[in-house]
């Protein structure tokens, strides 16, 4: 086979492989759920119990883990991802698919941070009732 022919065989090759790498990743980031497992998703507030693998995730990102109250996905009993409350940083298992999850903890975040005030407020507003003051 000539020299020049066989470069532009290779050359085609690559340009065929460059095109299938940037069409494969762009479809993973137009549509992270598809690369997803379907499993079954937990979301929960952590519990004292969670302080070991609320660390681990920390570990496994080299991140400490905030102090307070988090909402944590768990899949089949394994907590892989965790958000703080008050919206801080989230914490990830970088080995297992988690960016379907992160918009589920965001969301979960804000709306039991939204919460809390008007807990408070009706409580409060109840005890200026009852007892006629704060």
């Amino acid at each position: 086979m000539h020299p020049t022919v066989r470069e532009t065989i290779l050359r085609d090759n690559r340009r065929e492989l460059d095109r299938a790498v940037r069409t494969a990743y762009l479809l993973r980031e137009a549509d992270p759920v598809r690369a997803a497992p379907a499993e079954p998703v937990v979301l929960r507030l952590s519990r004292v119990q969670d302080d070991v693998a609320l660390d681990t995730l920390g570990r496994l990102e080299d991140r400490p883990v905030s102090v307070g109250c988090h909402v944590v996905a768990e899949i089949r009993g394994e907590i892989v991802a965790a958000l703080p409350v008050d919206l801080g940083a989230p914490l990830a298992n970088p080995f297992r698919p988690t960016a379907h999850l992160l918009p589920l903890l965001e969301l979960r975040a804000k709306q039991l941070a939204g919460e809390r005030p008007r807990r408070r407020t009706r409580v409060l507003s109840a005890a200026v009732r009852v007892f006629g003051r704060a």
